[in-house]
């Protein structure tokens, strides 16, 4: 069968690395194609191309259909995609990790088993958040005290700044429309927030199951990293869209997430962020290498595709 146009799948070489993509597209009501190397679009209003490489995750709203042929150029060029509705958050699916080497999953997987190793990346993300003060002694009960202090004041901050009145966070998953305004606009940023961290987690080959602060859930990696920035980008973001009641304000929320994202740069940092607390060379990671070792105890790692049949003979 002759091959159709547009199957060739890309190089990683040739793909764009994660910081440099744009940093998520919400789409909802239309029909999702593929055309060449790109993503099309189509709606009442017409038809876009978007190129497929340019995007690190999609957020897919109700009333999206998508076709295989599509889905095949969105895992190909390694762009996640998010499933998202009125009732909350839901990861169905992601693109393939921008790299053939698992050095930083390893990395990762190394440090979280560890408890001396797990506790260290703790205080890192703890420090992130006060960088002015030393966290290098308190225990994981201070961090957590400490942290929702912080959380606490700014949360009072931002309700004081914008007028809006606040109680708590409180949500219902099943539900988004059941909270305050308040606690809609917060959930509707952090969806956003998830999806790119989850989508830079994917693309550089680390788990998001294998988290430091938070454990025992499939995206605990991508709640440690989203919690790093929520106080910058979301919380703010969100109590002053809450304080102008818009007709649509997910809508709204999530084009202003997207504005502060991009205007802080947030992609290159989640990136760099990453591979400093998991204290990995970053540059390994621009090169990609289809390479396949075999583990040996004893040595380092044994090449792969060779028959070892004569050294066990003579062992």
């Amino acid at each position: 069968m002759a091959e159709m146009p547009g199957m060739k799948k890309p190089e990683l070489q040739a793909l764009p690395q994660i910081g440099d993509r744009l940093t998520f597209l919400y789409l909802e009501h239309c029909q999702i194609n593929r055309e060449d190397s790109a993503i099309l679009l189509r709606d009442e209003k017409g038809t876009i191309r978007i190129p497929a490489a340019s995007i690190s995750v999609l957020l897919l709203g109700p009333g999206t259909n998508v076709t295989h042929r599509a889905v095949e150029l969105i895992g190909d060029a390694g762009v996640s995609i998010m499933w998202i509705g009125e009732q909350g958050v839901r990861f169905y699916a992601m693109g393939r990790p921008l790299t053939h080497r698992s050095h930083l999953l390893m990395r990762q997987a190394q440090l979280v088993s560890n408890q001396r190793t797990h506790l260290q990346v703790v205080r890192k993300m703890y420090q992130m958040r006060f960088p002015d003060e030393d966290v290098s002694e308190l225990t994981m009960q201070q961090l957590r005290g400490r942290e929702g202090s912080r959380m606490r004041k700014l949360y009072k901050e931002q309700a004081k700044k914008w007028n809006v009145s606040w109680q708590s966070r409180e949500y219902k998953t099943e539900d988004f429309f059941a909270s305050d305004l308040i606690n809609q606009a917060l959930s509707a940023a952090n969806v956003c927030l998830y999806g790119l961290a989850h989508a830079v987690i994917a693309a550089l080959g680390c788990s998001a199951g294998l988290g430091f602060v938070h454990v025992g859930h499939e995206c605990s990696f991508v709640y440690d990293i989203a919690d790093l920035y929520k106080a910058e980008i979301t919380i703010p973001v969100a109590f002053q869209t809450a304080s102008e009641q818009p007709e649509d304000l997910p809508a709204v929320v999530r084009r202003r997430v997207r504005d502060k994202m991009t205007q802080s740069s947030l992609l290159e940092r989640m990136v760099k962020d990453v591979h400093q607390l998991l204290q990995a060379d970053e540059q390994k990671d621009e090169v990609a290498v289809d390479v396949v070792y075999l583990w040996d105890l004893h040595n380092q790692n044994l090449p792969n595709g060779r028959n070892y049949a004569m050294q066990e003979e003579i062992t």
